[in-house]
């Protein structure tokens, strides 16, 4: 039965704990060289959207890192709906597999690859609110510099420097450029730019992840019938831009009301993304097959 009281669950070693469960030693590969990666799918007003493509996200990222994940795509997608299911059906849910390295020296032992799946009870972050950014010293790196193809634990580190600096600037993120000096991202999130009525979008080079929630706005947008263009885009544009939003998997989409020194809206366009993806997520397109029933 659903246990309203639960505020986080974890699946490791073939059983589900309650709270934050112990994963790791002094011993283990990823706690000291940093081999993990994980994935952030959720659940939220009793829709799971897209995640089944989370779960194979979090195996693809693994599997980049040279380890040998234990379980498929289908048994996180699994494990994941039995999870949701000891929640209450309107929990808003963070949902994290997560695979590390347990043994190897800098090069991990595939066979020793771990895996758990943590479910947590976490809020949308209210739109209305917004949020702020600003232009980051830091930048994210080339695939030659880091394992930017996956969803690795150690890229973290670096938009947690960007997000510090941000704070101290009094704003809640900052924009990321890639090494080159072309925006890239949010600290942790996809971003997205508004000129007359025109989308407009980093296009991926490697630098940054393709999200998923990215991707699936994109989609909507376009069948909607409003242009996305995926490009290079110069820093200068933002100080230019109609508009301005986030796309990432937790907080789906949501509006930027200032950027640097210029106060903005949550625009037309922003608030045609925001309601496309809602209808989706609560759409019967948005739910892998094994949650339909």
């Amino acid at each position: 039965m659903p246990d309203a009281s639960l505020s986080s669950i974890c699946y490791y070693n073939g059983q589900w704990g309650e709270g934050a469960v112990p994963l790791m030693t002094s011993a283990t590969n990823a706690a000291w060289l940093a081999n993990a990666v994980f994935d952030g799918a959720r659940a939220f007003e009793g829709v799971s959207p897209d995640l089944d493509l989370h779960c194979q996200r979090a195996v693809r990222s693994a599997q980049g890192l040279h380890m040998k994940p234990p379980v498929t795509a289908e048994q996180i997608l699994s494990l994941a709906l039995e999870g949701i299911r000891k929640f209450p059906a309107d929990t808003p849910l963070y949902i994290r597999p997560m695979f590390w390295a347990e043994s190897g020296m800098v090069l991990p032992d595939p066979d020793s690859t771990q895996f758990a799946l943590v479910l947590t009870k976490m809020p949308l972050p209210d739109p209305a609110k917004g949020f702020s950014c600003c232009l980051s010293t830091y930048r994210r790196p080339s695939p030659e510099q880091a394992p930017t193809h996956a969803k690795a634990a150690c890229l973290y580190p670096l938009a947690g420097l960007a997000l510090a600096e941000a704070k101290q600037r009094g704003f809640d993120n900052a924009v990321m450029c890639d090494p080159v000096g072309n925006v890239a991202e949010l600290s942790a999130q996809n971003i997205m730019i508004v000129k007359d009525g025109v989308v407009h979008t980093p296009i991926p080079n490697g630098t940054f992840l393709n999200g998923l929630t990215r991707q699936r706005v994109i989609a909507l947008l376009v069948d909607d019938g409003i242009e996305v263009n995926e490009r290079t885009i110069r820093p200068a544009e933002l100080l230019e831009a109609d508009e301005i939003f986030s796309t990432g998997n937790h907080a789906k989409v949501v509006p930027c009301l200032r950027y640097e020194s210029r106060t903005l809206e949550a625009g037309p366009i922003y608030r045609r993304a925001r309601t496309l993806y809602w209808a989706f997520a609560h759409s019967r397109a948005a739910e892998p097959a094994a949650a339909r029933g």
